[in-house]
């Protein structure tokens, strides 16, 4: 620590290797001009921007000079979008990472003033006049004060996360501009991250070819994604020495149905639904945790009968997804836990309503109904396995066949219930019981581990953070966990096998297959904080984001570059 602390002493004199600092208004500009560039995810803007980063790092005099160093490369799925990679050398192959998204979510929620959503003066002016002509919320009045003060810059993708492209672009400017660089500092600028992180998982594909081709060695990645923080900025000053897991659990009820005027009859999939949300619904027994965390329980994203027309019976089949985040147990832990649960809640739930029936027998003197044996609980995997001994030899061709009907459809969560409900009918499933999958991506977990590249990309944010902690108003804190979904769940990730996830989800595209020789490298993530990202009131602060951000990643950078 004493020696990280000595480099970072000696580079503070002297302009880090003599180069001029970073200029805010410099980076500010940059996010500016990325921020006009429109990449909603899935449309034409999104396809484009990787042209336009292209064209705007080719007037760094290096780029231009060297352009064999600026790849392209193919991101996943349709519509086509693409990474962009920039490396620029210095002596050695030593390489750290600079990392970052460029899609962003859509801007309908700015309603009347869409059209300024990709201009941030122009926002401002016009959110700040919207906002001083009515009553305010709580909310609204702190976004008007923030607006105002002139901290704070709004605009669709300025917190998530073009400011932080526009941080990476000034470090690869400043790094170019020094002529005793050590190492290499590669900037990588992915689509996608906000569906199915397809921009990431291509690049991390890509990387091993890529990695020789440039003839580097990747000691360890910055991700640049934003925070949220409600306050003084305090908590939204972090480095995160890793980042949750997520996964998309499903339970599709299939109960039996009944005439509503003999509700005894069957058992509707809708009260074993309501017992399995009851046992599930952000019970803060089941968020996962260990002695550095506390992730957030798990929170039902989606619940719907599956009948599209009105019957004066009870329903037969009801969906349920939920959004389960993670950081310390297994997927297959994860999984059992949440098959548990489902078989407790629907078992209550049966139980619950053989009582009422019998009761009910009591008042009127007529013989109660069948009474409904404990329900099934059947995985994706078993039910898949039904089907096919039903099928035979077929199955494989007519599950392909009823895939590719749902490929258009961009919601996982449709996708994947559409075929679950399909696979339920063709494996002739009778209630009560239930089918237990995934229906979204695997997004894993990651951690700083005990290795050298690791211990030193943690102690080199170390001695930084030291020397930022004497000024309370840009002190930066470890945090263990990003808590957003992102794509360091992909970048220097190892390989995994096949495992509980990929058996047990429906839709093939949803299932992440990374390669042999996936690289492994530690990433941590450190970027922009701000309010409200991915509403109508996002906006970056601006003084951290332009001003202390960039000249603390480039000092971490050269820190772990330098390191013999």
């Amino acid at each position: 620590m004493a020696a990280i602390m000595e480099a970072v002493d000696a580079r503070s004199e002297n302009g880090w290797g003599g180069a001029a600092r970073i200029d805010a208004g410099h980076v500010e500009s940059l996010a500016l001009r990325m921020v006009a560039w429109p990449s909603v995810g899935g449309t034409p803007g999104e396809a484009e921007f990787a042209g336009r980063l292209q064209e705007l790092l080719l007037e760094i005099p290096y780029f231009r000079e060297n352009p064999d160093d600026l790849r392209i490369v193919d991101g996943y799925g349709d519509p086509k979008a693409r990474n962009v990679a920039a490396l620029v050398r210095g002596r050695g192959r030593r390489t750290i990472v600079l990392a970052g998204h460029y899609d962003t979510v859509a801007v309908d929620n700015y309603g009347s003033l869409r059209d300024l959503a990709c201009e941030g003066f122009a926002l401002r002016d016009a959110l700040v006049a919207e906002l001083s002509g009515r009553e305010r919320t709580e909310q609204e009045e702190q976004a008007l004060a923030d607006l105002l003060g002139g901290d704070f810059l709004p605009g669709r993708g300025m917190l998530d996360m073009k400011s932080g492209l526009a941080v990476a672009v000034a470090c690869l400017e400043r790094f170019a501009a020094d002529p005793d660089r050590h190492g290499n500092i590669l900037f990588v600028a992915t689509p996608d991250e906000e569906r199915e992180s397809r921009g990431m998982r291509a690049m991390r594909d890509a990387l091993p070819s890529l990695a020789a081709s440039l003839g580097i060695e990747i000691a360890g990645a910055i991700n640049l994604d934003v925070t949220s923080d409600q306050g003084d900025g305090a908590d939204g000053r972090a480095a995160y020495a890793g980042t949750i897991g997520k996964l998309l659990p499903f339970a599709m009820m299939v109960g039996c149905g009944s005439h509503a005027s003999y509700p005894f009859e069957g058992i509707s999939a809708q009260a074993m639904a309501a017992g399995v949300l009851a046992r599930l619904e952000g019970n803060a027994d089941l968020a996962d945790r260990d002695h550095t965390d506390v992730s957030p329980p798990p929170i039902c994203l989606e619940a719907k009968d599956l009948r599209e027309g009105y019957e004066v019976t009870t329903p037969e089949r009801f969906w349920l997804a939920f959004n389960w985040l993670y950081h310390a147990m297994t997927a297959e832990d994860l999984f059992r836990r949440f098959a548990d649960e489902v078989r407790a809640g629907t078992t209550d739930a049966v139980t619950r309503f053989a009582a009422q029936s019998e009761a009910h027998s009591r008042r009127t003197g007529r013989k109660a109904g069948a009474v409904q044996p404990a329900p099934r609980v059947l995985t994706v995997g078993e039910l898949r396995a039904r089907a096919a001994d039903i099928v035979g030899a077929d199955f494989e061709a007519l599950y392909a066949d009823e895939e590719r009907r749902h490929a258009q459809v961009d919601n996982p969560l449709v996708a994947s219930r559409l075929l679950t409900d399909w696979l339920v009918g063709l494996a002739r499933i009778v209630g009560p019981a239930a089918v237990v999958g995934f229906a979204g991506l695997h997004y894993p977990p990651s951690r700083l581990l005990d290795t050298d590249d690791d211990r030193s990309l943690r102690e080199a944010i170390d001695g930084v953070r030291a020397e930022l902690a004497a000024e309370p108003d840009r002190a930066v804190v470890w945090k263990p966990f990003f808590q957003g979904i992102s794509d360091m769940s992909f970048l220097g990730q190892a390989a995994a096998g096949r495992d509980v996830v990929s058996a047990n989800t429906p839709i093939s595209r949803l299932v992440d297959h990374p390669p042999a020789d996936a690289l492994r490298f530690p990433v941590v993530n450190i970027g922009p904080w701000g309010r409200e990202f991915h509403q109508r009131l996002e906006r970056v602060h601006v003084p951290y984001a332009f001003g202390v951000l960039p000249e603390a990643v480039y000092r971490i950078a050269r820190i772990v570059l330098d390191r013999p």
